[in-house]
């Protein structure tokens, strides 16, 4: 930990001096997150690769903060408040287009003038990924019940637990980047059952690249974490195999099932505004079944965000620790990608969930169901001239993929906010 202590100062004393460092990048000695390291030395010229990451993303570690601790005493409802000139216009960029479209914005860039609008916010959708927040929001739920009053431990337990995939991770075609530190060889590829990465790395796994086989794997550790408690930090791989196969499936859904929709219900998050129902992979079910469905509404995962910039996400230390994970380091998709965006930091989650029936003959393909088309996106924008927001765009346009619509949406509601 002193080793870890004395790199954040050397970490510090450098950002004030220059502002060529990224996160996470500068965290890796923090994380312990591979594909971290890589990004420092491709920044500092010792691998020769071209930068393609956006100016937003060049934000140091420490520089990270939370927006709204000065209202972190403030009750939900201060913040839900509809402002009528800003709903108005709103309203106007939605000109045209159908209830497929619901949406909650916040501009927080005065404190003192908070602005709130939304469009069908409390509109049911399937989360798809965006669900995977909940799973991050768990794994932090379930570390500060093994570490109550250390959060230096919650971290060293994050960088120093190493678990396999599995068959949890399977079934899933996103790849992964995995990051050789010896050879400086990058491979990305899907995951496989013998892959074996810290909690930290699987948490970036499931955020940074949306990995589907990394979140069930998380969502399991978090699992493992309320069934065996302060005992988790030296469960053994056989441990954890013998638990899943001698406990009852129903159990395992059940507990499943509480340990990522508690925490939710505890922010004061209805079920009807945000659930998780099914794990990510199918591989997951050979010991978990699904239970409830899944759905997300804007106005629920607004909750969480201004939550999230409250501190009160568990604790202030947890939900910046999830907001740093959240920040985008990889490359940057649909709402996110927008030009108007390219010098802001974004925190960001993107999810999508389609579905085709060919037999009538109609239009269908990848990101454009015939049957259902869900793309959500989830952002918080920080410009450097202190512009500030949160957005919760969640769409359901068949035969269509929304991605462009996203990102124009992006950039107007971006140029709304700024003008």
């Amino acid at each position: 930990m002193k080793k870890v202590i004395i790199v954040l100062v050397l970490v510090l004393i450098c950002s004030a001096f220059t502002t060529v460092t990224l996160y996470p990048i500068d965290g890796y000695e923090y994380t312990g997150i591979k594909r971290l390291k890589r990004l420092e030395l491709i920044k500092s010229g010792e691998i020769v690769e071209k930068q393609t990451l956006p100016e937003g993303a060049f934000k140091s570690y420490l520089d990270i903060k939370l927006n709204l601790k000065e209202k972190a005493a403030d009750s939900l409802h201060c913040f839900f408040k509809e402002n009528e000139a800003f709903q108005k216009d709103i309203n106007n960029l939605f000109r045209g287009l159908d209830k497929s479209y619901s949406l909650t914005v916040m501009d927080i860039t005065d404190l003192n003038d908070i602005k709130y609008a939304h469009r069908n916010e409390t509109a049911g959708y399937q989360p798809g990924s965006v669900g995977k927040l909940a799973v991050l929001l768990g794994l932090f739920d379930q570390l500060s019940k093994i570490y109550p009053d250390n959060f230096e431990k919650r971290i060293a337990l994050l960088k120093t637990k190493v678990v396999k995939a599995g068959v949890w991770g399977l079934t899933d075609e996103h790849t992964i980047p995995i990051y050789n530190i010896e050879t400086k060889k990058l491979v990305k590829r899907q995951v496989i059952a013998s892959d074996e990465f810290s909690l930290f790395e699987w948490a970036d796994h499931m955020l940074s690249v949306s990995n589907n086989g990394a979140a069930s794997i998380v969502w399991r550790e978090v699992l493992l974490m309320q069934a065996f408690g302060d005992k988790y930090p030296e469960l053994t791989e056989t441990d954890a195999l013998d638990y899943f196969k001698t406990t009852e499936k129903k159990v395992l859904t059940d507990l499943g099932n509480d340990v990522v929709n508690l925490p939710l219900r505890n922010l004061g998050i209805t079920p009807d505004e945000w659930r998780l129902g099914s794990f990510f992979t199918g591989g997951a079910n050979t010991y978990v079944g699904d239970k409830g469905g899944s759905i997300g509404t804007p106005f629920g995962v607004m909750k969480f965000l201004v939550q999230l910039e409250q501190g009160n996400v568990i604790d202030e230390q947890s939900s910046l620790e999830m907001k740093r994970l959240m920040y985008m380091t990889d490359r940057r998709i649909r709402y996110a990608q927008a030009p108007a965006l390219k010098e802001a930091a974004v925190y960001f989650k993107s999810g999508s969930l389609y579905k085709c029936d060919r037999s009538n003959g109609q239009t269908c393909g990848k990101y454009m169901g015939n049957v259902q088309n869900f793309m959500n996106s989830v952002a918080i924008v920080e410009h450097p001239d202190k512009t500030t927001y949160m957005v919760v765009l969640m769409t359901n346009v068949l035969r269509k993929n929304s991605a462009t619509d996203h990102m124009t949406l992006a950039a107007n509601i971006d140029k709304l906010i700024r003008k």
